[in-house]
This record gives C-alpha cells, sequence and structure tokens, in this order.
C-alpha cells in the first residue's frame, strides 16, 4: 500500500525508471514490469508504443490546475471546443478543468499506476507533435493500430482504460491505461477526507470552492470510472 505522501503524488520514493522510455517517465515496479511485457507483445504484432507521461507530482499538477484557473491555460468543453472564461462562473470553471485535468492530490498519475500511451512512428520526423486528443486515436489517426491493438490485449497484462468513455465527468482519453491490480486498491484509500485534510493547506486557486463541493467532485470525476473489467469491449468515444 502506499504511504499518504506517495498516494497524494508529494513524492516519486514508489517509482521507478523504465528501460527504452524517457527519463521522466516512472511507474511503480509492478506496473512498469507488466508495461515493458506488453510492449514487447505489441513490437511482436508490429506495434510500436511508448509512454507520454506516467508518474505527475503533485507540485505539477498543482501548477497545471492554477494555470487553467488563471486564465494562462485554455479550457475546453468535454467536446473538446473551446471555452470563453470570462463568461464562467467559478463552478463552471472548475468543471471545466476537471473535464481533462485532475484535481492535484486526486490524479490517478501519483500513484504510478496509471500513464499515456501513443505511437511514435508518426512523430519520427518531427513534423507532428503529440496532442493527445481523441482525433489521434480514432479511425485515420496515427495512434488508431495502436488503440485497437491494446482494446484486444492491454487487459491480459493488467491494464484497462479508466476513461473509455465520457461519462458527465473526464472525458475520454483513449491514450490512457492503468494497472488495475493496484490503482483499485489505491483509489479506496482516496477518501473525501484525506482530500480535504490535504489541499486545506495547499495553495490551490478556487480551493475555497473546492473544499465545499469536494464530495460531489469526487464521486464525478475521481471515483466515477470505467469498469476494469468491461472497458475492452465496451468502448468508444464522447
Amino acid at each position: 500500500m502506499l504511504t499518504p505522501r506517495q498516494l497524494f503524488g508529494l513524492t516519486n520514493s514508489h517509482t521507478v525508471l523504465i528501460a527504452g522510455e524517457a527519463d521522466t517517465v516512472r511507474l511503480v515496479p509492478r506496473a512498469a514490469e507488466a508495461y515493458l511485457y506488453m510492449q514487447d507483445a505489441a513490437a511482436q504484432a508490429g506495434i510500436s508504443m511508448h509512454i507520454a507521461s506516467a508518474f505527475r507530482s503533485f507540485e505539477r499538477q498543482r501548477l497545471i490546475w492554477n494555470r487553467k484557473f488563471q486564465g494562462e491555460s485554455p479550457l475546453y468543453n468535454s467536446h473538446g471546443e473551446l471555452l470563453d472564461q470570462q463568461q464562467l462562473a467559478v463552478g463552471e470553471k472548475v468543471a471545466a478543468i476537471l473535464t481533462w485535468s485532475a484535481l492535484p492530490g486526486a490524479s490517478r498519475h501519483h500513484w504510478g499506476t496509471d500513464f499515456d500511451v501513443y505511437d511514435p512512428t508518426a512523430f519520427a520526423d518531427g513534423q507532428r507533435q503529440l496532442q493527445l486528443i481523441p482525433a489521434e486515436y480514432e479511425p485515420d489517426g496515427p495512434c488508431y493500430e495502436l488503440h485497437q491493438w491494446l482494446l484486444q490485449h492491454a487487459h491480459d497484462f493488467g491494464f484497462f482504460f479508466p476513461y473509455a468513455r465520457y461519462q458527465g465527468g473526464v472525458a475520454a482519453e483513449p491514450w490512457h491505461l492503468s494497472y488495475a491490480p493496484l490503482a483499485t486498491t489505491y483509489q479506496t484509500a482516496l477518501t473525501v477526507e484525506t482530500l480535504e485534510n490535504l489541499l486545506s493547506s495547499q495553495d490551490i486557486a478556487g480551493l475555497a470552492y473546492i473544499l465545499e463541493q469536494l464530495p460531489e467532485i469526487k464521486q464525478r470525476y475521481i471515483d466515477c470510472i470505467c469498469n476494469p473489467e468491461r472497458t475492452t469491449s465496451d468502448t468508444w468515444f464522447g
């Protein structure tokens, strides 16, 4: 089990570097081992796979959050359409951020079990940059074949898509994989009380509203994920 500091991304002491990946990519050892087996199996099927992002610290998530809340980064609705931040109330702004970015302390990326995958082949010449948008994983997208392979085989290695489809909370993320044997356990340790204790002392934009609405935020954006047993056959983009 993770310590509170590990659960909230305040340390990366529970993670390890992964052979063949960038020196910023870290996962917990069991997830890293399973990923390497899966990557090798994909390669044998002619599919190239690398990790764009894995462990993410609390501080990194806090900076992402504050930039979006303060208007320094764009906000989008669940369909990827740009929003006019000047027209948004605080609650609407928080909801828009949570659609695409996790609340600091509540990101699955803190745990070292979750990561974003892509096919590097189409990006090797530097002519295009990975955006991590659904279109890249749909037919004619550069990561479509990888995604189709993962839908069939990721579960064999213990992985699932927690955001396989939009369910009224987090937008669909066809690039986001989670190591179910550990992530399902870690999620149960993330309670409203532990989150409130952590967040109360942090410099997070919109904190008063977040604390007031924390039970609802947790239910809609943290607990509402796709079933680990079903996402391989029940997936669509919404």
